[in-house]
């Protein structure tokens, strides 16, 4: 069989990529060993330490409400009442890149989602993100010098440049890599099965 990649581009703050989380692991359980899944930041948010909207809150809240509906994901609804919202999740992003430079890539998107989503906790802070890598024990001067460096956050302004110019409809998508080609792969936040074809097909 020929070796692919597929990609899952997707931000650790983004509540559709939290809702689509069980069938990403169905998926990547199902996948043929020759294909090999890459996780590709996608920036959601660029930095910011303005206070966000109420009009914007009230339009992510409502987000949740509706996947919560749909797929019947968890959402701690405290968190807009605790905490003071920035649209900023290059922070979170970063955080993954510098979790990434031990070996914790997987380990830090849940702990944000789940800090973000079911602790009420900010995960556009440092000192939130820097509790979780603590919580993963790795090794936190060092993710801290990482984060903080301007080397991590070029390679992630390049990552999110490439993520970009794929053929994405926002996050979570997938892109499957064949022959230098992307493709497109179709999405269905309840059922792995249909990426599963639709890359099958690809590779026929």
């Amino acid at each position: 069989m020929t070796a692919a990649r597929l990609y899952y581009v997707h931000d650790p703050m983004c509540a559709w990529c939290w809702g689509y989380k069980p069938t990403l692991e169905t998926l990547e359980r199902l996948l043929p060993s020759h294909i090999s899944l890459v996780y590709l930041l996608g920036g959601l948010a660029a930095d910011s330490d303005i206070a966000m909207p109420e009009e914007m809150q009230a339009f992510i809240q409502h987000n949740w409400q509706k996947i919560a509906s749909m797929l019947g994901t968890q959402f701690n609804f405290d968190f807009w009442q605790i905490n003071q919202p920035r649209r900023s999740t290059y922070p979170a992003n970063r955080a993954v890149l510098a979790a990434k430079q031990q070996g914790a890539e997987k380990a830090m998107i849940v702990a944000v989602q789940q800090a973000y989503y079911l602790e009420a906790k900010n995960p556009s802070n440092l000192s939130v993100l820097s509790g979780l890598a603590e919580d993963l024990d790795l090794d936190l001067e060092k993710f801290k010098a990482d984060i903080g460096s301007a080397k991590l956050n070029a390679d992630l302004l390049n990552e999110i440049q490439f993520a970009r110019s794929m053929p994405i409809q926002g996050f979570p998508s997938l892109v499957l890599k064949k022959d230098g080609h992307y493709h497109s792969v179709a999405l269905d936040y309840k059922n792995a099965q249909v990426s599963l074809e639709h890359i099958h097909q690809l590779l026929a």
